[in-house]
């Protein structure tokens, strides 16, 4: 069976009040709205609906994350003190570990797609295990099941 599917009317979405941190506001209002919309199975990724108003702020992404702007518009300076603009219908992406300053002249609104980041060699390894198992003719699921029996094994404790 497969898991639940997730479908949702942005209009309709009740958002959980929140800010921007204090050490990181520059000007404006640091209230912020969002709300969790579904996770991954490994808990690894999630998405979001966020918004906020007029503000000025830096931010510091902790996680990967990509998103499509709903409304409204921001104007971001990287790194190297180039500004760029987003508005409705932009799609922009963000490594974790990348610093930027954010202003929005007024209400702005995106669904974004956050990932936490695996340590590299951990990440190789888990992509080389399911391509092997895959070319070998077994299921996600059955190579789960597999780590969990081998990890109970007596002969490991």
């Amino acid at each position: 069976m497969s898991a639940l599917i997730l479908s949702a009317t942005l209009a309709d979405v009740g958002l959980e009040p929140g800010s921007i941190p204090s050490e990181w506001l520059l000007s404006g209002q640091p209230e912020t709205r969002s709300k969790l919309l579904g996770r991954t199975h490994d808990r690894l990724a999630y998405i979001m609906l966020w918004e906020c108003g007029a503000v000025s702020y830096k931010w510091h992404y902790s996680n990967d994350e990509a998103y499509i702007v709903l409304s409204g518009e921001g104007f971001m300076t990287d790194e190297k003190g180039v500004e760029h603009r987003f508005g409705p219908g932009d799609v922009a992406f963000f490594p974790a570990g990348t610093r930027a300053t954010w202003r929005h002249p007024d209400h702005f609104r995106k669904v974004a797609v956050l990932k936490d980041s695996v340590w590299p060699p951990l990440a190789f390894g888990l992509k080389a295990w399911t391509k092997v198992f895959r070319k070998l003719g077994f299921a996600a699921k059955s190579v789960f099941l597999l780590l969990v029996a081998l990890c109970s094994s007596p002969f490991l404790q």
